[in-house]
């Protein structure tokens, strides 16, 4: 695995940045992101797709890393999105992630150049998540809230009406055995409490990163992911104890326990204690 697929794989906070505006790219390279990803789809309007592409293609040749957000497979730009992206070895998004064999298609036609993170925001792509998900090449996948809700016809910020299709997800990539997803975005740009509340619902379904969309939001991101002082004391405790322990604060402590604190230490990038 490269170290830029790594990156994909603990990132909390991933930050949109259009395609078109490449007067931003460097700000939000430098916005504390853990990735930045050059939208060439939806931010990007029909005629300016191929201005896009080539400001991309250009800043990714001057040494900069991200990810790039093709075209949905089958569009007028898609595989000349591809060929680019391959061109500079940066990992691709695939927006409308729902055939399990056209995104195997996609992945043999870069032939291990690109990590590939498929964005789940269809109704189908739900139903077809785990086979998405497995699909050789895949890293990580990521929730599409926006676009699902307006199939759906709910809300995109309705917790309730989405927690079904967000730990469907959640299931799907455990089940394949890839990184836990990243969450969709919250477009109240300027409201934190919101932010705050959206990372903590799906903190708690089991996502442990989220798409921006604002320079301002990946530091709140990040906060929301990290595992507090008190997860940290707890998951300090249970691994300083050994393997032989069987209660830690007076809870039962077994391997799926004993994986857990290793987790919550790999989320703060902490070593394990030794024994």
């Amino acid at each position: 695995m490269s170290t830029l697929a790594e990156r994909i794989a603990i990132a909390r906070s991933l930050l949109f940045v259009p395609g078109d505006r490449p007067d931003r790219f460097d700000k939000a390279a430098a916005s504390g992101a853990d990735l930045v990803i050059v939208d060439l789809e939806d931010a990007v309007a029909a005629p300016d797709k191929d201005r896009a592409r080539d400001n991309a293609a250009d800043w990714l040749a001057h040494g900069n890393h991200a990810i790039v957000r093709i075209n949905p497979p089958g569009t007028t730009w898609a595989e000349t999105d591809l060929r680019m992206a391959a061109e500079h070895g940066s990992p691709v998004m695939v927006p409308k992630a729902e055939d399990p064999v056209a995104l195997a298609g996609l992945a043999a036609r870069v032939a291990g150049r690109c990590a590939l993170v498929p964005l789940i925001e269809t109704a189908l792509g739900l139903e077809h998540a785990h086979a998405v998900c497995a699909t050789p090449g895949v890293i990580r996948a990521a929730f599409g809230n926006i676009d699902l809700a307006a199939q759906l016809g709910v809300a995109p910020d309705d917790h309730t009406a989405l927690t079904f299709a967000r730990s469907r997800l959640v299931l799907a990539s455990a089940a394949a055995g890839i990184a836990p997803p990243v969450d969709g975005v919250t477009t109240a740009v300027r409201d934190a409490e919101a932010l705050r509340t959206d990372t903590a619902h799906a903190r708690r379904l089991g996502f442990t990163g989220k798409l921006c969309v604002h320079p301002a939001q990946p530091g709140l991101v990040a906060e929301g992911f990290a595992p507090s002082a008190e997860e940290l004391r707890w998951a300090r405790a249970v691994l300083d104890a050994g393997d032989s322990v069987t209660t830690v604060d007076g809870q039962m402590v077994d391997k799926p326990v004993l994986e857990r604190a290793r987790r919550t230490l790999d989320r703060a990038r902490e070593p394990y204690p030794t024994a």
